[in-house]
């Protein structure tokens, strides 16, 4: 029987626009990459040199540790370049896309068991896909998890509508379901956001265990899911996907080719039109945006306004990514702006009550209203934290790299998203996800 969760502890960021339930074309990018730097945790070695002709399916590089996981190209055409950072650090391998996708073919006609199903996933390149729990990074094939675990809803500000992202491809989605059961001996989780009017999309699907979810932001993110429905203590081991992952897994059983194609949001209060578009995964954000955007000073920003990336024009979109935002880059001096509020904005003080009657979206901009200051308990981040962690204690404990009390205090638990919210309401300005992300690596590397 399905449960309901009700999280009271939280707080929803309610930003101008959020994008609408509309295709606003197809969008083709001449160039396309896929990023290392996307992966945490990934050390790549590369498979292919500039000037090599690629198929859409084929490997581009792979982990160093273990080349069974390969990252291969969403398009088919000619590697253009191999873009490398300090050190020789590969940031980008771009792809000079050809006008129409030539796909490489997977026999996937006999897979039906987990040997041969993730033989197929490593090999397509879509076993990327799963995320692994505890640390965040990509699924260690030679584990097996005690449960998968699908958020098919994202309550992070101008998130996109993950039913809008899988309409018309819900065969799709329900093969990946299917595929996934034959990786775990347990339960495939689906959860749910119970008032949302078009879940039906995802509700009518088999072969899941439904759970049912409302409150607040971050009420929608898969680890504040997993710590409701079955916590993770030292030695376990979960994975999780987002819903387009899973509509990836269906395509390629389906069809026999790795089908990246996907629908990312645009949002944003300094975007012209707001809605979603249909392209490849790692299409240039330049691409996307042309003639989207307002005049001005503007941040994009590849994902949500808590835990995207920043990029440029001539940036690519991330891997795992299904929205552009796009908000003022707040780079105006305020006149006591850390003291005084000039505008309404979102907040979680009750310094000024009125502030939260002005409007009900706010038009936000990336100004930090202050500096970063001495990390004192204040209580602000158990507030936004629905979690039974005690969020500064683990914080402090790993910046003095105390690996018993990191444990103790609840690391494999989460990961940067989970706290992203932390990060927002701090009246100290730390850059929670940064700390959260070195101790996941310190834990991961003291094993």
């Amino acid at each position: 029987m399905s449960k309901v969760y009700k999280i009271r502890k939280g707080k929803d960021i309610p930003l101008v626009g959020k994008a609408t339930r509309q295709i606003l074309g197809e969008i083709k990018s001449s160039t396309v990459a896929l990023k290392p730097t996307d992966f945490k945790g990934l050390t790549p070695k590369l498979e292919v040199q500039a000037g090599d002709e690629v198929k859409a399916g084929d490997a581009l590089f792979h982990v160093k540790s273990n080349p069974a996981i390969k990252f291969t190209s969403p398009v088919s055409g000619e590697v253009a370049e191999i873009v490398r950072g300090d050190r020789r650090a590969i940031l980008e391998v771009r792809i000079l896309a050809d006008n129409e996708i030539k796909y490489k073919k997977f026999n996937v006609e006999n897979a039906s068991d987990k040997e041969s199903i993730m033989a197929i996933l490593l090999e397509s390149g879509l076993w990327p896909c799963i995320i692994q729990r505890p640390f965040g990074t990509i699924a260690n094939p030679e584990e097996s998890p005690k449960a998968i675990h699908i958020s098919t809803y994202n309550t992070a500000p101008l998130a996109a509508d993950n039913s809008f992202l899988i309409e018309g491809d819900e065969n799709a989605f329900q093969k990946g379901l299917d595929i996934l059961t034959h990786l775990t001996t347990g339960v495939v989780h689906l959860n749910h956001n119970t008032r949302d009017e078009h879940s039906a999309i995802f509700t009518n699907c088999t072969n899941v265990q439904h759970n049912f979810f409302e409150g607040p932001h971050p009420a929608g993110l898969v680890g504040v899911q997993i710590h409701h429905i079955d916590a993770i203590n030292k030695g376990d081991v979960v994975w999780t996907l987002n819903p387009q992952s899973v509509a990836y897994i269906g395509r390629l059983f389906l069809t026999g080719h790795a089908d990246l194609s996907k629908v990312v949001a645009i949002a944003g209060s300094e975007t012209s039109e707001q809605g979603y578009v249909r392209t490849m995964a790692g299409v240039q954000i330049e691409n996307l945006l042309a003639g989207r955007v307002n005049d001005g000073n503007q941040r994009v920003i590849s994902g949500d306004v808590l835990t995207g990336r920043h990029l440029n024009n001539d940036g690519y979109l991330g891997f795992y990514d299904n929205l552009i935002t796009v908000i003022p880059e707040g780079d105006q001096y305020e006149f006591m702006g850390w003291l005084i509020p000039t505008y309404a904005r979102p907040t979680i003080s009750n310094s000024l009550p009125i502030s939260k009657y002005l409007k009900k979206e706010f038009r936000a901009n990336t100004n930090l209203h202050g500096e970063e200051r001495a990390f004192v308990v204040s209580g602000q981040y158990e507030k936004v934290l629905p979690m039974d962690v005690l969020p500064v204690h683990l914080l402090k404990a790993i910046l003095a790299q105390d690996l018993e009390a990191m444990e103790n205090l609840g690391i494999f638990e989460i990961i940067e998203e989970d706290m992203a919210l932390c990060e927002f309401v701090c009246t100290s300005k730390i850059e929670v996800q940064d700390i959260v992300r070195q101790g996941l690596e310190l834990m991961e590397e003291e094993g």
